[in-house]
Parts: C-alpha cells; sequence; structure tokens
C-alpha cells in the first residue's frame, strides 16, 4: 500500500465526515417536496451547525462531567467509525487495526453516553427518552449483529476491506438468497439506529413521540452542534454500509486506473444519494408506529437474519 494509495484512504474518510449534513440536508429537502412544501436548501445543515458553533451553552445546573462529555465522545466516535468504513474505494488505510465490530463497538459506545446524558440532567425528558431507546437499541443491536454475522459468512471475516473487496467482486445481495434477508435486516436496523421513522420522528419535539431527541434536549450551541453532527455522520456510515456490502455496482475492484477512483466516488454517492431519497419518501407514507409496536419489526429483522443463516447452510 503505497502513500498515495492511503492518501485516497483518509480522503474518503474526509469526504464521509464533510458530506454527512449534506445528506440530511437532501432528505429533509426530499421530504418537504414530497409533502407540497418547498423546504429548506440541502445545504441548511452547515448553516445551523456554523450557527450553533457561535453561541453560548446553557448547562443545567443539575448536570455533571458526563453531559458535557458526551457530545465530545460522540462526535469523536461517529469520526473514528468513518475511518474505518471503505466508501467510493474498496479499503480502508486503518482496516488493519479494526474491523466492522470495531465500528459497531464505537456506535455503542456513542449511544451509551447519548443515554447517560438523557439521564444525567435529571430531566423528565431524559429519562423517558433514555428509557425508549435502550427498549429500541436491546433488540436493533442484536439484530445488526446478526446481520453482519451472515455478512461475514458469506464473504468472508470480519474485517471491512475484505468485505467490501468481496462484495466488489460479486453481484451483492443477488449472490445468494442469505444477503438478501441480511439486506432486509440492515435497512431495518439502519431505520431503527438513525431514529427514523416507523420508530422514531428525528423533526419532533413532542413529548409521546421523542426518542433521540429527547435525550439531547438539553444540549445548546456548540456541544447540540457536535451532537447533530455525529448523528449525520452515523447516518451516512450506515448508508455507505449498506450499499458497499449489498449494493456494489461500480465499486472498484483494483485500483490499478486514476479515473476509476472518480467513478467509484460518483457510483457511491449516487448510490448514497438514491437510497437517501428512498428512506425520505418512504417516510413521508408511514406513519410513527406505537411505542409497543416497534418491537415486532426489530423481532422480524431479527428473525430474517435466522433466515439468512440457514439459508447459507444450506
Amino acid at each position: 500500500m503505497d502513500a498515495l494509495t492511503v492518501a485516497i484512504g483518509v480522503a474518503q474518510a474526509a469526504a464521509t465526515i464533510a458530506l454527512a449534513p449534506l445528506l440530511t440536508g437532501i432528505m429533509r429537502k426530499v421530504k418537504a417536496r414530497t409533502q407540497k412544501r418547498v423546504g429548506a436548501s440541502v445545504l441548511q445543515p452547515y448553516y445551523d451547525l456554523s450557527k450553533l458553533m457561535k453561541k453560548d451553552e446553557v448547562v443545567s445546573d443539575q448536570s455533571s462531567w458526563v453531559f458535557r462529555s458526551a457530545p465530545w465522545v460522540m462526535i469523536a466516535a461517529t469520526m473514528t467509525a468513518a475511518l474505518f468504513v471503505p466508501a467510493f474505494l474498496p479499503f480502508s488505510p486503518f482496516g488493519a487495526v479494526g474491523d466492522v465490530l470495531v465500528v459497531l463497538g464505537l456506535f455503542g459506545l456513542a449511544r451509551f453516553f447519548t443515554l447517560l446524558a438523557g439521564l444525567d440532567v435529571a430531566s423528565a425528558f431524559g429519562g423517558l427518552g433514555a428509557s425508549r431507546e435502550m427498549m429500541i437499541s436491546s433488540l436493533a443491536e442484536p439484530a445488526l449483529f446478526l446481520s453482519i454475522f451472515v455478512v461475514s459468512l458469506t464473504l468472508g471475516g470480519t474485517n471491512l476491506s475484505s468485505l467490501v473487496g468481496a462484495a466488489a467482486q460479486s453481484a451483492g445481495f443477488a449472490t445468494t438468497p442469505s444477503m438478501l434477508f441480511a439486506l432486509i435486516t440492515f435497512f431495518i436496523v439502519a431505520l431503527a439506529e438513525t431514529g427514523r421513522l416507523p420508530f422514531d420522528n428525528p423533526a419532533t419535539h413532542l413529548e409521546l413521540t421523542m426518542v433521540h431527541e429527547a435525550m439531547v434536549l438539553e444540549y445548546s450551541g456548540k456541544s447540540l452542534a457536535m451532537v447533530q453532527w455525529s448523528q449525520s455522520i452515523k447516518q451516512l456510515v450506515l448508508l455507505a454500509l449498506l450499499v458497499n456490502l449489498f449494493i456494489p455496482a461500480g465499486m472498484l475492484a483494483t485500483l490499478d486506473a486514476g479515473w476509476a477512483v472518480a467513478a467509484g466516488a460518483g457510483a457511491f454517492l449516487a448510490k448514497v444519494v438514491l437510497l437517501a431519497i428512498l428512506v425520505a419518501y418512504v417516510e413521508t407514507r408511514v406513519a410513527k408506529w406505537r411505542l409497543f409496536r416497534v418491537p415486532d419489526l426489530l423481532v422480524i429483522a431479527i428473525a430474517s437474519s435466522m433466515i439468512g443463516v440457514i439459508f447459507y447452510y444450506l
């Protein structure tokens, strides 16, 4: 692996971090248009982050160091996860020191500190959101691990560079039935992990529907900016994993030609944007499910992965 290859790999991680708010803006724009509204510019998340960075913070006198440290942990964990995930290249320069389990562990670390921050301020809303998040995550995380287990069985190993490289030489979810069931699980879990409908509504602050927003309701200024940015990065990383592992069309198999890097980047961006548009469109066609119906969908996701395991061994 030469210096140029490493530089390109670092650039793809930086691009993932920088473009994450843009994807959020695109999804909001699509939802607005689908609902017959004009909507804000796709660049609005960047304006919001810039505005929040300039504002002072209001911190509850009931909070401790946990509340103040949580946004830094969230942003550090999600940015580190982005370094391990191949985007428009079939490898990551940091793949030798971490695999897909490290990425999931970093997401779990960010979630854990989000839960602690929600409880730390002694707010009724924070406790409400934390309890709901723990219930959802107790089912979403096993489903996610099962989905990755099926992918690892099919493509071999847990190293993301190896997995994406193997996917680039295959037909993705069309390779085997097991990958199709893993795709169904991963898509459902990605909606749960990013707080999309029908699990959560990121655009609401209603007591009856809040989950993620309830935990971070007390944040303001720079801390709120880091929380929002980390959520956007996590969303893009999950969508990147989905398209690169299950829909590898356009993904490079080698780096022999320089033009191929640009072609791979274009294909990756097109797939992620189309998937984000699909998610945003679906959100306008479904309602948020009642809290005690959410486990039904997550159990379906777990069952789908288990069927994928069975099909693999058949």
